[in-house]
């Protein structure tokens, strides 16, 4: 089911980072939309936390993966992006990182070396950091203790009582406001809840902008919790996490699987602590929210989104939460 608003594709603003929002964007970006990325900026480990590091930028890493998702352009450009050293000095480092890295060092402007790829690898869309300022994630555990940087934070182990951002980024710009405010569809997700999604919402004027938007905002479940982060939440937990911000978002629609993976890959994540993400259908009542339970589940060696499938799932709650009036 495509959905358009009049004779022109729709216009969608999809906020997180990571592996999720990398397969999102690519789903919809076959589809024809007309898509804005918001990424988060808050990695710290990996390539993007050495070059960050050493080069002083915001990292590059969720940034290069959705540039390479609404790639037009040659698919070996993106494979040249997605290239990851194996061996020497540059061992672990993406090409595309390093790309953007050393074009931010030439122009002194990051937001600028993102536009220049972005017109290598002929992205039909736009890709932008939630703040161009150095920020670092610090969360606060229920036993009171502090962790800080998400690689820290991912490996405490320890439920997150609340998050934030330091420094306190200046306020969302205006290129993001202009861009939420045209949309037709906001998405959040799928992502690490507190890692990928929460620090978009964190930058002063973005949820803001988010409510200011006559655009619907809908959420989609992630597949499976993650260990010490989400334990035992369902997606109403996921989403009571964002209404705990102050402020928080509206969120109008929730789209949950309603497939499961294989046996042996369940069995194989059980053993890591991660179990399926599942909704429980009287608290989503109780909150007025449309779901929308389809299968969005990929067919490979890990526990992800179907691109496509999701896609397809994007675009039917959109015209289901039309149909009912909602912000539409």
């Amino acid at each position: 089911m495509k959905v358009q608003s009049g004779d022109r594709p729709l216009r969608i603003v999809a906020l997180g980072g990571g592996t999720g929002l990398h397969g999102l964007l690519n789903g919809l970006h076959r589809r024809g939309d007309d898509l804005t990325a918001i990424i988060t900026v808050a990695d710290d480990g990996g390539s993007s936390g050495r070059l960050r590091k050493d080069f002083e930028i915001p990292p590059p890493g969720d940034i290069r993966n959705c540039l390479v998702a609404l790639s037009d352009a040659d698919p070996i450009l993106g494979e040249l992006f997605q290239y990851r050293f194996e061996d020497s000095m540059l061992e672990g480092h993406a090409f595309g990182n390093l790309f953007i890295a050393v074009l931010t060092r030439l122009t002194g402007d990051f937001r600028g070396a993102i536009e220049r790829a972005r017109a290598l690898l002929g992205v039909r869309g736009r890709v932008i950091p939630a703040t161009e300022t150095m920020v670092v994630l610090v969360a606060e555990h229920p036993d009171g203790s502090k962790s800080t940087g998400e690689q820290v934070i991912s490996l405490s182990g320890k439920p997150i009582r609340s998050i934030r951002l330091v420094p306190v980024p200046p306020p969302v710009s205006q290129e993001i406001v202009d861009a939420i405010e045209s949309a037709d569809l906001v998405v959040l997700g799928p992502g690490s809840l507190y890692t990928s999604i929460i620090p978009n919402l964190l930058v002063p004027g973005m949820v803001e902008a988010l409510n200011r938007s006559k655009a619907p905002i809908v959420v989609v479940s992630n597949l499976m919790t993650q260990p010490g982060e989400t334990d035992g939440f369902d997606a109403i937990d996921h989403l009571e996490a964002l209404t705990r911000l102050d402020p928080s978002p509206r969120v109008e629609a929730v789209i949950v699987p309603s497939d499961r993976a294989c046996d042996r890959l369940m069995d194989l994540y059980a053993e890591a602590g991660s179990f399926p993400v599942t909704l429980d259908s009287a608290r989503a009542a109780e909150d007025e929210l449309l779901v929308l339970r389809t299968p969005v589940i990929e067919d490979g060696p890990q526990i992800r989104h179907d691109p496509l499938k999701l896609a397809e799932g994007v675009h039917e709650i959109y015209a289901r939460i039309r149909s009912r009036g909602v912000n539409a």
